[in-house]
């Protein structure tokens, strides 16, 4: 049986003794406290809403119980008509679960033209098979939560960022961003496959082939987790078969920019060579090779929403005076939520963007005049007629469009 992974990587200083926990199989490791826990309100439970979030189910229910606090649920559908379960404890926010669902289905969206990732109805439907399961926790991974013992990959609530919110707009690195990576480990152990195990039960051996070949070159090459105070840590990951899946973790963690804001010139607490996209070509040239048009597509698929508590410029264009947009540069679809005037800045990105209830203003690189602006049934289409500046954006339930020379009411198009 596949068993979910596990991981809090903690780290003192760049490269210089870094204490680990394992993101490996077992669920009964010694793992270390990440942070001071973070004492949230009980969330009311629906018996369903329009997010897609329920009740437990009956037939789960006598495992994820109240008792345990699980209160909440939701899924992923994969093409045999299977279930990807997602269970939820009652601190966790509904902005958390949907964020969560929808990397998730991030990951498992077609990527046409992809070497693996074209068709990935494969992979989702083992998934399915495998009973994949990913567990919504209350508090951090400090050892105390009883969920954490069921079957499932666990996502604790101090560990999940949601776009806009605090934890996301500082990128504090105390609540870092890791649903990323704890939801990779799902897909990749129940979905894409395992190696080196008495049976190989995944969908896409001849790319964990790959994984496996650019995660010994690393190992071996000083590329990813290298230093002595990782030993210990590469022990037990090698005991439990987990180095490859850790070791992708920190390539997918680097590529959608997780790391840029970090204050190292390495990334992942420093145990990994490239720390931004940029790098990787340059400093792990087959690592690199496994986000090239293979499975994982280049920007976000996903439409992020936005963190009700947000207010001012929610930036999709890097900005290195922004931490958050090492990261947000990789959205293309995004939806505000709430009631603060809340605005946008487009990136290069044909992009899809949604209005609140309050007055919302989506912010151009260039003059008004190089722009075709057209009302398409109360959709507001913005094409940037230059070459790789601000893309084509769709718009909904937007007041303004600003320019490098004017602003727009949208009521007057």
């Amino acid at each position: 049986m596949i068993k979910a992974n596990k991981s809090f990587l903690i780290a003192s200083a760049i490269v210089a003794t870094t204490m680990l926990s394992a993101c490996g199989s077992s669920k009964k490791e010694t793992t270390v406290t990440p942070t001071v826990p973070v004492q949230v309100p009980t969330i009311p439970v629906p018996t369903s809403n329009d997010l897609g979030i329920s009740a437990v189910p009956d037939s789960l229910k006598g495992t994820y119980t109240k008792a345990l606090k699980f209160d909440r649920y939701t899924k992923v559908d994969t093409p045999n008509g299977g279930k990807i379960h997602i269970i939820v404890q009652n601190e966790i926010t509904e902005y958390q679960i949907v964020r969560a669902r929808n990397i998730l289905q991030h990951y498992l969206t077609d990527y046409p033209g992809s070497t693996y990732g074209s068709d990935k109805s494969a992979v989702a439907n083992k998934m399915a098979k495998n009973g994949a399961i990913l567990l919504l926790l209350n508090g951090v991974d400090d050892g105390s939560n009883a969920g954490s013992e069921l079957d499932g990959q666990p996502l604790y609530y101090g560990e999940m960022q949601v776009e806009g919110g605090r934890w996301y707009i500082k990128q504090n690195y105390e609540h870092r961003d890791a649903s990323f990576e704890e939801i990779l480990h799902l897909v990749h152990d129940y979905g894409i496959g395992v190696d080196q195990n008495a049976d190989f039960n995944g969908a896409l051996p001849e790319y964990q082939a790959h994984i496996r070949g650019a995660q010994i070159t690393a190992l071996t090459d000083k590329l990813w987790a290298w230093s002595a105070g990782q030993a210990g840590w590469l022990a037990e990951l090698t005991a439990e078969n987990s180095l490859s899946q850790e070791y992708l973790a920190s390539i997918i963690d680097t590529y959608y920019g997780l790391w840029g804001a970090f204050d190292s010139e390495l990334g992942m607490w420093g145990l990994y060579v490239a720390k931004n996209r940029d790098d990787l070509a340059t400093t792990d040239p087959q690592g690199a090779a496994l986000m090239d048009n293979q499975f994982f597509h280049p920007y976000l698929t996903y439409n992020a929403r936005i963190d009700a508590s947000f207010v001012g410029n929610f930036s999709l264009k890097f900005n290195s005076s922004l931490p958050y947009t090492n990261h947000a540069q990789y959205l293309k679809d995004i939806t505000l939520t709430g009631t603060n005037d809340s605005n946008v800045v487009v990136n290069q990105l044909d992009n899809k963007i949604s209005g609140n209830s309050g007055t919302n203003t989506v912010i151009f690189s260039d003059q008004l005049s190089h722009y075709q602006i057209t009302n398409e049934n109360g959709q507001i289409i913005v094409k940037d007629l230059q070459d790789s500046n601000d893309g084509t954006n769709t718009l909904i339930a937007i007041e303004k469009l600003q320019f490098s020379d004017s602003t727009i009411n949208v009521s007057a198009i």
